[in-house]
């Protein structure tokens, strides 16, 4: 005979092939991130990783020199100011792997969004430190997190400059930088960096194919000349040398509406006239552009 049992209202049948068990708010961590990734992409796991692979890069073939790495903050945020050079330039690992290797403070890196499109490049590019220079970004890395943020002013402009025009630093854009250090009361710190010209100049360029491909600008270097397709990525070891300069602060309250736009102006070129300055000091003293 079948066994009919009654079947309480309370305890009603599982209609789930294997039961789930639910956890309550107690259960459930306090970060629900399943990875090191943070908000803006960066993961400390591939910059532990890329660390050690760029370590020998650092040391051993570009042997880099500080000078007044002691004036960078161990706390708290400041924005980072560098010329910028190189067909593909190795200032920006070069400075964010040196900081992190001397102080242990990460680098977050800001790049013409252009670098995060291209596939794979953007992703490494993210998980390394690099965020879009975007007004935004910048204002909550270094206003609501305290963080080291790292620009360069002078954009594309740079980079895609001749080997003839070496260490004659272009223009300041408008002083965006300025007005985002402004606005998040944070002091901008100044980096002269002599090396990164040599390490792949720029032979002349081709608008016509940098146009055709939507790329800000496509450059035939020495070391394409000199080592064939290897060229592309790898560059000369030019000894770097970088020097940091006193932080430059202002006598402005943070988060205001507006700022002078001919104050803001007028301290982008004399950031920009600080460095370029140390940058003449600098070559003046070197004796060799591969042993310093």
């Amino acid at each position: 005979m079948t066994d009919r049992r009654a079947v309480s209202t309370d305890e009603k049948p599982s209609t789930a092939i294997v039961p789930i068990r639910i956890p309550s708010e107690d259960d459930r961590p306090e970060d629900p991130r399943l990875s090191d990734v943070d908000e803006w992409g960066r993961s400390d796991r591939f910059r532990a990783l890329a660390r050690s692979l760029y370590e020998p890069v650092y040391s051993k073939w570009f042997r880099v020199g500080w000078e007044g790495l002691e004036k960078i903050p161990v706390d708290g945020g400041a924005l980072l100011v560098a010329n910028h050079a190189g067909a593909i330039p190795s200032d920006a690992p070069v400075i964010m792997h040196g900081i992190e290797k001397e102080l242990g403070r990460p680098v977050y890196g800001l790049a013409d969004s252009f670098f995060r499109t291209v596939p794979v490049v953007g992703t490494l590019w993210a998980r390394g430190g690099g965020v879009s220079a975007r007004p935004d970004i910048a204002y909550r890395l270094l206003k609501e997190q305290g963080q080291l943020v790292l620009d360069f002013p002078e954009g594309t402009k740079g980079p895609s400059k001749s080997f003839t025009d070496r260490y004659q630093l272009r223009r300041f854009g408008r002083g965006g930088f300025v007005d985002i250090a402004m606005r998040a009361g944070v002091p901008i710190i100044p980096i002269a960096v002599t090396g990164s010209e040599e390490a792949m100049p720029v032979i002349f360029r081709i608008p016509a194919v940098a146009k055709l491909l939507g790329l800000p600008y496509f450059p035939v270097t020495a070391n394409l000349l000199a080592l064939g397709p290897l060229g592309v990525v790898v560059p000369f070891p030019a000894k770097f040398t970088l020097r940091v300069l006193d932080p430059v602060s202002f006598d402005v309250p943070p988060d205001q509406e507006r700022y002078s736009k001919s104050r803001v102006m007028e301290e982008a070129e004399r950031i920009r006239t600080l460095i370029q300055e140390s940058v003449y000091d600098m070559l003046q003293s070197r004796r060799s552009v591969w042993f310093g």
